[in-house]
């Protein structure tokens, strides 16, 4: 990785550049190997380079999506003017920062996904008028867009406000200038808070917890029904990610002669070849690591003969993820106590998803998938019933431990912070999309369950959106049924040499 330019250089290039950018000088890293910049070769920078404004660009896929959000938005908080930020890069250590991700209430509302933008609705008669503020092209005449750590030199470059209007069809300014025009502001004004902290700052004395805690939860249960955009990015997060389990399967020997991060790497690969990233940390759990619901250190043992439980989906391009678990034989076979938990999580997934309709509680599939689960733990003597005991005391949870499903979309749990009662609480409408995902886990340590059980894990997790007249399964292009799951296996690895 290059090293940036030293404090001295930037501080001479400041000078330059005369007594506004001397006010903030561009900051450098310590101890680099050039003691500082001459004039001529500050000048030098300065000239010869090509025009690349771009000219007739396309509106972004969204746009239309994203005008209809930000006029509803418009709509329930008439007069008031509304912030809100992407976000900030987070130093990861030292000098380097984590790859950004906008927060999710500015991409959905703009398309955009720029560190630093932030959207800014300002009431006027009838409704809002939207702005985006971003930072513009890196300036060449104070020589930042090469001594900057994040100069067009060193990371890329970014659009200018011109192209940024034709992308997302939002008026763009300078997001420089917006705190000292935030302090000024008068009026009412809510605030997504926590992302950018300079902007949080600016409107410290205007925002109140409980406006921006009704703003937050409005932009979440709005994104409960999708559009047909969203619906779109949603299979298509969901097809990539089975092309990714399919990669992970042809691939399990060299998992078993290293580790599960050769599971991992190879899921990432399909992630960044066909998306943005991974949509949450891949749990790639091989044996008694599948009894750990996040397992994400993925740095234990492959074997034949046990199980593995990978939770992993693709996020796209923009934004929208899986979530998708299969729990698979290693060897390609299960044996008969596996298959057995393996059958009880199947059969209490088909009774969660035939639950999910139109008009149906969101509760219904989740307490349709425990019951299954609770009757099976009775049968097998694990705990004592009569079911409905069971499940009015909750003792399946031992083995059970999470809820069935949640909302899926631009986050892997999304609309979390609803109203409880537009959420769990709710109503399932066409448009929803949510997961279905029961679970038995046997940890390895419980001395309550047969010593044969312990250490199996399984889940079963598919992206089910709701329909007019009833819903669809978006990861159905992965077998669910255990000899399917068995035959698709052998299909991938092929016949052995």
């Amino acid at each position: 990785m290059a090293e940036e330019l030293t404090p001295a250089e930037s501080d001479e290039a400041a000078a330059a550049a005369g007594p506004e950018e001397e006010e903030q000088p561009i900051k450098q890293r310590k101890n680099g190997l050039y003691p500082g910049v001459s004039d001529e070769l500050a000048e030098n920078m300065t000239s010869g380079w090509a025009d690349t404004a771009l000219h007739d660009l396309e509106p972004i896929a969204q746009a239309s999506h994203t005008a209809a959000r930000r006029a509803a938005l418009s709509a329930r908080f008439p007069g008031e003017r509304l912030v809100i930020p992407a976000g900030n890069l987070k130093t990861r250590s030292n000098d380097t920062e984590y790859a950004f991700r906008a927060s999710t209430e500015y991409a959905y509302l703009s398309g955009d996904q720029s560190e630093d933008g932030v959207l800014v609705l300002e009431p006027k008669d009838g409704g809002h008028k939207a702005t985006i503020h971003l930072l513009p092209r890196s300036n060449r005449e104070n020589g930042e867009f090469w001594l900057s750590g994040q100069g067009e030199l060193w990371v890329g470059r970014r659009h200018s406000l011109a192209e940024a209007e034709q992308l997302l069809g939002i008026p763009a300014k300078d997001v420089r200038e917006l705190p000292e025009r935030l302090r000024r502001a008068s009026g009412p004004v809510r605030a997504v808070r926590g992302h950018d902290a300079g902007i949080d700052a600016a409107l410290t004395d205007k925002v109140t917890a409980e406006r921006d805690e009704e703003l937050r939860a409005y932009l979440s249960e709005a994104r409960a029904v999708k559009d047909e955009f969203e619906i779109g990015e949603l299979q298509k997060a969901c097809d990539s990610t089975a092309r990714g389990f399919e990669d992970v399967v042809k691939v399990l020997d060299k998992a078993e002669a290293t580790s599960e991060r050769y599971i991992e790497g190879t899921f990432f690969l399909r992630a960044r070849v066909e998306g943005n990233d991974i949509g949450y940390g891949s749990i790639c759990a091989a044996g008694p690591h599948a009894t750990t619901l996040h397992w994400v250190r993925n740095d234990g043992a492959v074997r034949s003969g046990e199980l593995l439980l990978l939770d992993a989906g693709v996020e796209t391009h923009s934004l929208y993820t899986a979530d998708i678990t299969r729990t698979l034989p290693v060897n390609g076979r299960f044996n008969e106590l596996q298959r057995k938990i393996y059958d009880a999580v199947y059969e209490s997934q088909e009774a969660g998803i035939a639950a999910v309709k139109p008009g149906a509680k969101y509760r219904d599939f989740h307490d349709a998938s425990q019951h299954v689960l609770a009757e099976k733990l009775v049968e097998w003597g694990l705990v004592e019933g009569p079911v409905e005991r069971v499940l009015e005391l909750g003792l399946q949870r031992r083995w059970t431990l999470h809820g069935t499903g949640h909302m899926l979309g631009m986050d892997v749990h999304d609309c979390a912070a609803a109203r409880t009662e537009a959420y769990v609480d709710g109503t399932l409408e066409p448009g929803m999309c949510l997961t279905v995902e029961p679970g038995l886990y046997f940890q390895a340590d419980d001395l309550t369950v047969p010593e044969e059980y312990r250490g199996i894990g399984v889940r079963i997790e598919d992206d089910i959106l709701v329909t007019e007249d009833g819903n669809r399964n978006l990861s159905a292009a992965l077998p669910r049924q255990a000899d399917e799951v068995e035959a698709w296996m052998a299909s991938l690895k092929g016949p052995k040499a």
